[in-house]
């Protein structure tokens, strides 16, 4: 029904082979453990790794070995997806990986809380604090406060787009630019992908009503930090890179977000993702597609964060 590549079908089958009749939530978690696990490469060498705290919560620093830039690090705040359910520090090595290795920037991931036990605000106001605290110099290592990305990956994404949203609104020091990799950003619920990719490989219409619910119960009225599409004034946020999936059933929500961002004077990058899917990050280096996807985000970020202005 969805025409993907050969390679991409091949990832698609590996990755389903995670999957198990366990429904619970531990059961979902282990088996995403799992999965990610075997898609994880070794850890380049010349990268250092550190976990720690940052204003209570989990970070994992990956710092290359070369020597401290004399204005100080180059800094992207990586934010992991897994509909707000899943996922943590281990789960998303991959990615950060190639972004400190191939960008020698320093990268820190967040292990922000987890719905349901903690649903919106949790995560949210965990990746903020994250990121005051480095604003405060409470970072790892010297960063370069003026060549800060965030970047977040599905759930990581809407967390990404909605900590540039409250930063803006309270007047704090924003991102350099912001990275939004097929993000879930609150769409209406008739939105041409969510029936068009009703069944898609690996992430179904009914699997993204199912994380939202997890994410937002008891959250009363959804405000913008929970479903950034709903914010009524995008003027004034970073430049945006957002990339989606073809066949995805959040691809719509981040096209209406960068259509948004245009239309309020945004610097927005839209990358169509022809061919691909979503979760298709980890199919790095086996899908050519992905692979593409891939060279843009990275001519993207070297020219928004290690081009001084």
């Amino acid at each position: 029904m969805y025409p993907i590549s050969p390679q991409l079908a091949a990832f698609v089958a590996k990755t389903e082979s995670f999957t198990s009749n366990d429904a619970s939530l531990a059961g979902l978690r282990q088996h995403y453990e799992r999965m990610c696990q075997a898609f994880t490469p070794p850890k380049p060498e010349g990268l250092h790794i550190d976990d720690f705290t940052l204003a209570g919560v989990r970070v994992r620093s990956y710092l290359p070995a070369a020597p401290t830039p004399a204005e100080g690090w180059p800094c992207l705040l990586y934010i992991h997806g897994g509909g707000w359910v899943v996922g943590g520090l281990d789960s998303h090595d991959f990615i950060c990986f190639e972004l400190a290795s191939a960008l020698q920037v320093l990268v820190i991931a967040v292990d922000y809380r987890l719905a349901p036990e903690h649903p919106f605000p949790a995560a949210y106001d965990d990746c903020r604090d994250v990121w005051q605290a480095i604003q405060a110099g409470q970072g790892p290592c010297a960063i370069n406060l003026h060549r800060r990305v965030v970047i977040g990956d599905s759930a990581g994404g809407n967390l990404a787009a909605a900590l540039c949203l409250g930063l803006r609104d309270d007047g704090h020091a924003l991102p350099k630019a912001q990275v939004l990799i097929y993000p879930g950003l609150g769409g209406p619920a008739d939105l041409p992908s969510r029936r068009d990719c009703m069944d898609a490989p690996l992430l179904s219409t009914g699997d993204t009503e199912y994380y939202s619910a997890l994410y937002l119960q008891g959250a009363g009225k959804p405000s913008a930090y929970a479903m950034p599409l709903l914010a009524g004034d995008l003027r004034g946020l970073p430049s945006a890179l957002i990339a989606v999936a073809q066949f995805d059933p959040l691809r719509d929500d981040g096209m209406l977000y960068a259509e948004r961002l245009q239309a309020a004077g945004v610097n927005a990058v839209l990358y169509p993702g022809k061919g691909l899917i979503h979760g298709c990050l980890r199919a790095r280096g086996h899908v050519p597609e992905v692979d593409r996807l891939y060279d843009y985000l990275l001519q993207f970020l070297r020219s928004e964060v290690l081009t001084q202005v």
